[in-house]
């Protein structure tokens, strides 16, 4: 019967999601980490951690509901992820959207252990919607070819470039650019943007696990309360995650730590 097997699956579901909120870090040997929100509605978010271990594996490290990315929120997520096991006895590369809730946190728990990459992807799309519609196109190529030079000089010297353009046009786009300037250039700045740039320039490692999600999840219409969308997120994280494929250029995680 459909109550019968409603409740079979309230109780599975709920197993899983303490599961995902007990589950033991220590045995996974982490070398970067990507935090990003899935949004279910405007008062309801859940922050999922993905990390990648030094072998190039993916592993959902924990979620947190929340209204928004703030850093309260997020410093406790991240304190939670310390006290299951979390080695921070190496850097960790973080890589994050910009959103300042996370990026706070980031810096009061993990402190001179992380170290921030921001989304490329992101800050190009923040940067050319501050430009008229008939330029957009223009400089999202523009900042593109920058950000995809071999060397940070390389990609340093496009990007002044950019920056002294866009004064002509609006001040608030070169604001956008400056915002979390050097932290889009960190595979840059470490050396290793040509082996990893594929996998670590953006944040579509996690939004990847967030489409996903979208799947078991974007259909809901009426989410009876916290419990049941939090049960549905961490039962789909549990059948997602094994199919999540090994990082592109994992052969070099080794060098990047």
């Amino acid at each position: 019967k459909a109550t019968s097997l409603s409740r079979r699956f309230k109780r599975a579901s709920s197993k899983k999601l303490a599961q995902m909120n007990e589950r033991d870090l220590s045995s996974y040997d982490i070398v970067a980490i990507f935090l990003d929100g899935k949004h279910f509605s405007t008062d309801h978010e859940i922050v999922v951690a993905l990390g990648v271990t030094l072998e190039g594996e993916k592993v959902i490290l924990g979620m947190i509901e929340t209204s928004t990315e703030n850093y309260a929120i997020c410093r406790d997520f991240l304190n939670g992820l310390l006290g299951r096991g979390l080695d921070l006895e190496d850097p960790i590369l973080c890589v994050i959207d910009g959103g300042k809730g996370i990026r706070k946190a980031l810096d009061v728990v993990f402190r001179d252990r992380a170290v921030i990459g921001r989304c490329q992807w992101h800050k190009r799309e923040n940067v050319v919607e501050y430009l008229p519609k008939g330029r957009r196109e223009e400089y999202r190529a523009r900042l593109q070819n920058a950000y995809d030079q071999k060397t940070e000089d390389g990609a340093r010297k496009l990007l002044n470039a950019i920056k002294r353009d866009l004064a002509l046009i609006n001040q608030s786009a070169v604001n956008s650019l400056e915002e979390g300037f050097e932290e889009t250039l960190i595979l840059h700045k470490l050396g290793m943007f040509e082996k990893l740039g594929t996998s670590f320039k953006t944040t579509n490692c996690i939004e990847n696990v967030n489409r996903q999600l979208g799947i078991y999840t974007d259909r809901v219409c009426d989410w009876k309360n916290s419990h049941q969308r939090q049960r549905w997120v961490a039962t789909a994280l549990w059948e997602i995650e094994p199919r999540l494929h090994r990082v592109k250029g994992h052969e070099h995680l080794a060098e990047l730590r």
